[in-house]
């Protein structure tokens, strides 16, 4: 990956993790499935008058939108409405690394180098830490609904992946525009549509800010960035740079809810950025082996 496309990965990254922060914030005001529905609404509409559809079939702006979007957060902000701490959900979300790069090596036989499972292999590894130091904070059920969201962010890569090559704004646009529909009948079903539409006439001044906070930087920039990397490289050189979200999530609940991480919790924070820089690192070691053997096969061909 180049330079200025691993910062771009990074500081993607980074918005991610503070953007659970005002997740947290939002969701205390406004139902999850309602918050959900709000933000894709805002992502799509105006944007989507002025931001040429992307040369892509329906079924993958469907399947971006489904599962990307209203998978992934659908399940994330039930999670955080019932218990899940803003600290720990990126870190249980990361599970999506792993969903990732199998569904991607099954479905587009993308088949992930030793570099990169060495940087996931320590990513993991300190996931596990985290998890251990963090695990008895969170009940079971909001923390398997956190890994079934990451389940659906796999997936939604994996399709965003075999859109190569196209807008990454267009894509986030476009597919943004599936999900409000789904999220406001299950709110409904799930709420009553009395809530529903009292939440929306009631929003307070910090709904507002955490709902512009998602949707312009975590949606609109985030995952344009994302997207495009997607479409540029293959999953699993893209995948990795996830793991500096749990840092950065702790750090941000830290700051802002006083969740103070504990010892293990930070030594698995180095550990997931020791694993995004092995990552890093090693593939541009591999490099000139590479463009060596390039070479030495184009003067034999000539």
């Amino acid at each position: 990956m180049k330079p200025r496309h691993a910062a771009l990965a990074a500081l993607v990254a980074v918005i991610w993790g503070v953007n659970f922060v005002a997740i947290e914030l939002g969701l205390r005001d406004v139902p999850p499935l309602v918050f959900v529905a709000l933000r894709f609404a805002l992502v799509a509409v105006p944007a989507v008058f002025f931001v040429p559809k992307p040369a892509v079939s329906w079924r993958v702006i469907a399947g971006v939108g489904l599962f990307m979007s209203a998978g992934q957060f659908g399940l994330v902000y039930l999670a955080m409405h019932w218990g899940m701490p803003a600290g720990l959900a990126p870190l249980v979300l990361q599970s999506q690394m792993f969903f990732t790069i199998l569904i991607a090596a099954a479905a587009l036989k993308e088949r992930p180098t030793a570099a990169q499972l060495a940087g996931v292999g320590a990513g993991a590894v300190g996931l596990v830490l985290v998890a251990v130091g963090r695990g008895a904070v969170a009940p079971l059920g909001p923390l398997l609904l956190v890994v079934l969201a990451g389940l659906s962010w796999g997936v939604g890569n994996t399709i965003s992946r075999s859109a190569k090559g196209v807008s990454g704004l267009g894509l986030v646009v476009w597919s943004a525009a599936v999900v409000p529909v789904p999220m406001l009948a299950l709110a409904a079903a799930v709420e009553g549509p009395g809530a529903v539409v009292g939440s929306l006439a009631h929003l307070s001044m910090p709904a507002w800010v955490s709902t512009l906070f998602t949707v312009l930087l975590a949606s609109l920039v985030g995952y344009s960035a994302w997207n495009s990397l997607l479409g540029k490289y293959p999953a699993a050189a893209v995948v990795p740079y996830t793991l500096l979200v749990p840092p950065v999530g702790l750090a941000a609940a830290w700051i802002a809810f006083g969740e103070v991480p504990q010892p293990l919790e930070a030594l698995g924070g180095l550990v997931l950025l020791a694993g995004v820089g092995t990552t890093f690192v090693r593939r541009r070691g591999s490099r000139p082996v590479a463009r060596a053997r390039a070479e030495r096969e184009l003067r034999v061909s000539q």
